[in-house]
């Protein structure tokens, strides 16, 4: 079975506008000094195009972070419909969140810069959309897995907001950025046929897209 997204779909690599060069970028992540979990979820529109950014283009800068990954459905309400099937969860009635769900091999090194990176390749300024992809499913979310992911994702997408308003970063379609950050749920995994998916269709469907490649200094 192939199923579709948009009808404006774009093929992968090809961004529907040029990326934000960064001149001035910050140094890299310093190791977080306490233990973080290392399992992390996350939603940024489809989940085609989440898969192939983190685990393809995350592990060209750091070979080896990612230990195992799937694309699946998880809802920030821990009473949302159990075991949702993908067409229910395109309806938008049940309230889960396409994600892609990961385990990192060292999130002290590495999960800081996955939030940075996450940010890099979708819009987290438009709520309940992606591009033409609009839905609660295509919702920018952070799940965490304890205190410690949580202080760290907020204080990313607080540096985030503060690049976008003082013009830093210009690439996103508003200047508010609308990513949620929760607890984690429960995570349920999709179809085979949706796992790996840009690997086995390369010229398949994905609106993500670089907006720009280096985190700008503060």
């Amino acid at each position: 079975v192939k199923y579709s997204k948009s009808k404006a779909s774009h093929i992968m690599g090809q961004a529907p506008s040029a990326e934000l060069p960064i001149p001035n970028p910050a140094p890299p992540c310093v190791p977080h000094p306490v233990p973080l979990a290392s399992r992390v979820t996350l939603g940024a529109g489809c989940y085609w195009g989440t898969d192939k950014f983190i685990v393809k283009d995350f592990q060209k800068r750091f070979p080896g972070s990612v230990k195992n990954a799937s694309v699946g459905f998880m809802s920030p309400d821990p009473d949302a419909m159990k075991n949702p099937s993908y067409r229910q969860v395109c309806s938008g009635s049940t309230g889960h969140v396409e994600v892609l769900d990961l385990e990192l091999t060292d999130p002290q090194a590495h999960y800081e810069e996955l939030i940075r990176f996450f940010y890099m390749f979708h819009d987290p300024t438009t709520k309940n959309r992606q591009g033409n992809d609009m839905g609660s499913q295509y919702s920018s979310y952070i799940f965490t897995y304890d205190q410690e992911q949580s202080k760290v994702a907020s204080r990313v997408t607080k540096e985030l907001q503060d690049h976008i308003s003082r013009g830093t970063l210009n690439s996103f379609e508003s200047e508010t950025v609308k990513t949620k950050i929760g607890d984690a749920t429960v995570y349920y995994k999709a179809m085979q046929e949706h796992q790996d998916y840009l690997a086995s269709n390369p010229n398949g469907y994905c609106n993500h897209y670089f907006r720009f490649r280096s985190w700008p200094k503060a």
